[in-house]
C-alpha cells in the first residue's frame, strides 16, 4: 500500500495527467483533481490503481473546501490547473478576461493551498509545485532568453497572472519555511496542449514539463525553497 499522496489540479488532461502518471509510478497514491467527474475518473482510469479521482473546481471554494474534507494526509500538492483565454495585448484585454483568468491561476491557488495546508502540514515532507510559466519572469520578458520572443505584450492576462503566481511561490516559501515545506514553481516551456492557440500548434511533449514538476515534488530535505525553475531544472530568473 502507497504511504505518500499527492494531488494534482486539472489532473485530467495535459501537463496534469502526465505529473499524476509519474507521481503514482513514484509509489504515491495521486488524488486527480478535475472540475468534470467523469474526465476525472477515466483519468484516473488510465493512470491505473494508485489513481483517485477527486472533482475539484479551484474557482469554487466550497466545492474545495468539501475536496479537502477527504484528504486526511498530503505529501505533495501540484497547483496545475490554469486558463489562457486569449493571447491578446494588455490594450486589447477587456477587465473581465483578467478576472476570469486570475480566478483560476491565482486566487484558485490560493484557495486550494490554504485548503490543503492541514493535509500537508500532517506530512514530514511537505511539498508544494506552482506550475508557472516562463512568460511569467519579468526578466526574461525585458531582455534575452532561451524559451522565447521578449518586447511582445501578448497573452497578458496569462502572463501577468503567472507573475503573481511566483510572487504567491515565494511568500508561501518564506510562510512555511520553518515547517519543513518546500514551494517552488515551475515553468515547463511551451507544450502541446489545449491551453491556447500556441500551445495546440507547439510539438512540446507534456511529459517532458512533468518530469520537471516530479523533480520539485521529490526535493531531499536541503533541496531549494522559494524558486522557479524550467522544466529541465535550471533556474529561471523572477
Amino acid at each position: 500500500m502507497n504511504d505518500r499522496t499527492a494531488l494534482v489540479t486539472g489532473a485530467n488532461k495535459g501537463i496534469g495527467k502526465q505529473i499524476a502518471r509519474l507521481l503514482a509510478a513514484e509509489g504515491f497514491t495521486v488524488y486527480v483533481g478535475s472540475r468534470d467527474a467523469e474526465r476525472g475518473r477515466r483519468a484516473s482510469e488510465e493512470i491505473g490503481d494508485a489513481a483517485r479521482p477527486l472533482v475539484l473546481d479551484v474557482t469554487d471554494p466550497d466545492g474545495v473546501a468539501a475536496a479537502a474534507r477527504r484528504v486526511d494526509r498530503l505529501d505533495v500538492l501540484v497547483n496545475n490547473a490554469g486558463i489562457s483565454p486569449s493571447l491578446a495585448l494588455p490594450a486589447e484585454s477587456g477587465a473581465d478576461e483578467f478576472r476570469r483568468t486570475y480566478e483560476t491561476n491565482v486566487f484558485g491557488v490560493v484557495t486550494v493551498t490554504n485548503a490543503f495546508l492541514p493535509a500537508l502540514r500532517r506530512s514530514p515532507r511537505p511539498r508544494i509545485v506552482n506550475v508557472s510559466s516562463g512568460t511569467g519572469s519579468l526578466t526574461w520578458s525585458t531582455g534575452p532568453n532561451p524559451q522565447f520572443a521578449h518586447g511582445h505584450g501578448g497573452a497578458a492576462a496569462y502572463r501577468s497572472s503567472k507573475t503573481a503566481l511566483n510572487a504567491l511561490t515565494v511568500l508561501y516559501a518564506q510562510t512555511l519555511a520553518e515547517e519543513n515545506f518546500k514551494v517552488n514553481a515551475l515553468a515547463p516551456g511551451l507544450r502541446a496542449t489545449d491551453l491556447n492557440g500556441r500551445a495546440a500548434a507547439a510539438s512540446g511533449d507534456p511529459a517532458e514539463a512533468a518530469q520537471g514538476a516530479v523533480r520539485l515534488a521529490l526535493l531531499p530535505e536541503d533541496g531549494p525553497t522559494g524558486g522557479f525553475f524550467s522544466w529541465d531544472g535550471t533556474p529561471v530568473p523572477w
